[in-house]
């Protein structure tokens, strides 16, 4: 089996929307593939309708959050996390208020750039979102279709990284908070890409740890911005704490370029996550 659980559709900052993103899945020969939008479900209903014969969806979500070190700057983290309730108050509660956050926040970055005489219009952004969750990679293809970066990974080095006078911050979730709702809600919680050194500050193995001690399940080692040595720190902690081992491609269309299947989940460690799971369920044939 060939199983990709981190994808990225229309609905949140990918280029495919979440049918296309199954019909490119099923052509790329995976038999398994999770939709993990950025702090929203809205994809989940489509996917459900659109799956490919033959072709597993994993309903899943990718939750912004932060690490709080003491007497340091809060570092941005990822918690993929699967197969949960969407309708659990608490969980839905804590999604709606992370997007209006994102909302404002690109408005701001937006009203910013406009004023400094770069080609964006917050009107215009909305409508092309679809729908969807708005963020930052929304302005990055404003920014490259008029003509004021090079792409999007341009847009991101030049304008919209967090050292840019346009930069605005937005409060996210503290992890452990994150990790207890997604429990809460029955999901399998998974930290993402946690060692992409490339990405820029990272939290360290004692961070990692008192994750697990909030109910960490798993971690995601085989990710494209991991290096090989940074796999292998991660396979070792994951041997040593009892965690799910993950693999993705955290595909995001044309708006980055790695392609979707690029890396992959075991099948033990996909039942581990199926067995782990109470909140809802692959949709299947």
């Amino acid at each position: 089996m060939r199983i990709d659980l981190h994808t990225h559709s229309s609905v949140s900052d990918g280029t495919e929307s979440p049918a296309e993103l199954l019909a490119t899945a099923a052509a790329a020969g995976l038999d398994v593939v999770a939709l993990t939008d950025h702090d929203t479900t809205a994809g989940w209903s489509v996917a459900e309708a659109a799956r490919p014969a033959g072709l597993t969806v994993v309903p899943g979500m990718e939750l912004s959050c932060r690490w709080f070190p003491p007497d340091e700057r809060p570092i941005s983290v990822h918690l993929l996390a699967y197969l949960f309730d969407p309708l659990h108050p608490g969980f839905a509660a804590e999604r709606a208020r992370l997007r209006d956050e994102r909302l404002a926040r690109g408005e701001r970055i937006v009203a910013a750039l406009a004023e400094a005489g770069y080609p964006v219009d917050w009107t215009q952004i909305i409508e092309r979102s679809e729908g969807g969750v708005v963020g930052r990679p929304h302005i990055a293809r404003a920014l490259v279709d008029g003509g004021a970066a090079d792409s999007v990974d341009h847009a991101f080095a030049t304008l919209l990284n967090h050292r840019s006078p346009y930069y605005v911050a937005k409060v996210d979730t503290d992890v452990r908070e994150g990790i207890a709702l997604v429990r809460e809600a029955g999901g399998v919680p998974v930290f993402a890409h946690g060692l992409a050194t490339k990405r820029g500050r990272i939290v360290g193995d004692a961070a990692i740890r008192a994750m697990v001690d909030a109910g960490l399940l798993g971690l995601e080692v085989d990710h494209p911005d991991h290096s090989a040595d940074e796999r292998e720190h991660l396979r070792a902690m994951a041997a040593d704490l009892g965690l799910i081992v993950t693999g993705s491609s955290d595909f995001h269309g044309t708006n980055k370029a790695t392609p979707i299947g690029a890396c992959t989940t075991d099948p033990d460690q996909y039942e581990a996550i199926l067995a782990a799971g109470t909140g809802s369920a692959p949709y299947r044939d």
